[in-house]
């Protein structure tokens, strides 16, 4: 009589870590110091996680942490912390700078006889994918839309037809909460950054 294998059960596999990133440095929160926003990290983890705010930040945990340092250590990290912190909000106060500065251009170009095009230039200042807002202006005006460089060499989207006070009522409506789909990928625009211009078609010189 043949014998029968036996097949032992497997082991249930072990449960999926969940890992814990902070919001702000996106770093784990037991090493949101060695990055450069330490205090705010340490503000969303006390509001988010106290449990782990008090296991990594609490008298008795920092007493043990420094414990382990020499008095010329501590003040040197003390040191560094503030330089990267000091640099990381000198960076975000430049970029924020820029942004105020930054204008967005919304054209309407006179291609032929009542037949126009619709040009959007800066939009990536404000962080926005040109590829995905052209696509959804594609979309959203059923007509074709495409990122291409300008003559000065810059990317912007051009729009089929004239489409110029649409946009510019979506990035008004945005600035609300409304606009839609389109209202929201475009919401980081501020309407008084917004510039709408009109360029026409220049006529044939007179036959000689």
């Amino acid at each position: 009589m043949a014998e029968v294998a036996t097949v032992s059960a497997l082991p249930e596999a072990p449960a999926p870590l969940r890992m814990l990133y902070c919001e702000i440095c996106s770093f784990p929160p037991e090493y949101c110091e060695f990055g450069s926003h330490a205090t705010k990290c340490k503000t969303w983890l006390e509001e988010t996680h106290p449990d782990l705010y008090q296991k990594y930040y609490s008298d008795d945990a920092l007493q043990a942490k420094l414990s382990a340092l020499s008095v010329e250590a501590q003040s040197k990290l003390e040191q560094e912390t503030a330089k990267k912190e000091a640099k990381a909000d000198a960076k975000a106060l430049a970029e924020a700078k820029k942004k105020e500065a930054a204008q967005v251009t919304i054209k309407r170009i006179e291609r032929n006889k009542r037949k126009f095009v619709t040009s959007i230039h800066g939009l990536e200042t404000f962080g926005i994918d040109l590829k995905k807002a052209a696509k959804a202006f594609a979309t959203k005006f059923a007509t074709g839309s495409s990122v291409t460089k300008n003559p000065q060499g810059f990317d912007e989207i051009v729009v089929q037809g004239d489409v110029s006070d649409d946009i510019l009522e979506i990035i008004e409506d945005a600035g609300t909460g409304g606009g839609g789909q389109l209202g929201a990928l475009l919401k980081a625009v501020p309407a008084d950054n917004v510039l709408c211009i009109e360029e026409k078609k220049k006529k044939d010189p007179p036959a000689a």
